[in-house]
């Protein structure tokens, strides 16, 4: 004696289209709600805009073995003390003059150490 449970049916194939409208769902909304680059922002004055150089140099070299100032090794932690005498006001210019050697890190970290003690002036120059 045997069963008959009708004629057997084709198998069903799972559609992956709502799985990848729900994907690309997410990765837009990620997307759009993270901000990229905004951790650390540094202004920097555009070539022209600013005053007419005024007192002594201010020149901070960046090599991949160190900070200069206007020509004389310097540490890094003695950067703002050193350049504080050669300044006015914290919005004089103080150029900062990247070495072929150097890293973009090594700039930003240079940046920052003289925006964290209140510098505003900064000028980056190849």
């Amino acid at each position: 004696m045997t069963l008959a449970f009708g004629p057997p049916r084709a198998k069903k194939r799972l559609s992956l289209a709502p799985m990848i409208d729900v994907v690309f769902l997410l990765l837009v909304f990620f997307m759009l709600a993270s901000q990229f680059g905004r951790d650390r922002i540094v202004p920097l004055a555009m070539g022209g805009a600013g005053d007419a150089y005024q007192g002594p140099p201010r020149l901070v070299q960046i090599a991949s073995d160190g900070l200069r100032l206007n020509g004389t090794p310097i540490a890094a932690d003695a950067l703002a003390a050193r350049i504080a005498p050669l300044t006015q006001k914290m919005s004089d210019a103080i150029i900062l003059q990247p070495d072929s050697s150097a890293s973009l890190q090594q700039l930003m970290d240079a940046a920052a150490l003289l925006t964290a003690a209140g510098f505003n002036g900064l000028v980056v120059m190849e």
